[in-house]
Order: C-alpha cells, then structure tokens, then sequence
C-alpha cells in the first residue's frame, strides 16, 4: 500500500510593486524562530533582516526552512516594495536602514 500524505499549499499575497529586483544569497538563522505546528521552523518572505530595526540589510525574497539549523536565502537589498503586504511592518529605522527599498 502506498503512502500518501496531504500537500499542504500556501498563498501569499506579493510584496513586490515592481519586477526589478536586486537580491543576494543571505544565511538566515535559526535563532529565535518559533516552530510551527508541523514541528518547521519556517522564515516568512517578506521578514526584514537580520531584525526589525537600525541593523536591518534587507527583505528576504522567499520562505526558508530552518529546522535543521541556519540555510542560505535570497536576501532583497534593492526593489520598491508594498509596505502594508508585508507580515510584519517595517520600523522607522529599518526603513532608514534600507535605503535602496523604496516602500509604498
């Protein structure tokens, strides 16, 4: 008998206002990241990099998995972004900080 599990499917709205992009491989951490409740420690697309505040380098562009520790991502550094599609909003200062996003 064959083993069949349920796909799980996730739909997102798009952050993004423009196709121009410029990202970079970034190594996401797992420090600090709740898991879910499928046991996944899952780093939303859309978090700001590495926190929310004056140290911020970026927007990451995709969903990363870090359960079994820290995994490489593609990190925005330069785009014009949807602020209220984020998840989370930005501060002040990681706004500052990122200064080649432009948000909208």
């Amino acid at each position: 008998m064959p083993y069949v599990k349920a796909i799980e499917k996730f739909q997102r709205a798009n952050f993004l206002a423009s196709s121009k992009v410029q990202a970079f491989t970034y190594l996401v951490s797992d420090v600090g990241v709740t898991p879910d409740a499928n046991g996944k420690k899952i780093v939303k697309a859309g978090t700001i990099l590495p926190t929310n505040d004056a140290t911020a380098v970026g927007i990451l562009y995709t969903d990363v998995d870090v359960t079994n520790g820290p995994q490489p991502g593609s990190l925005i550094v330069e785009a014009y972004v949807l602020e209220a599609r984020l998840h989370t909003a930005p501060e002040d200062a990681a706004k500052t900080a990122l200064k080649e996003i432009k948000f909208r």
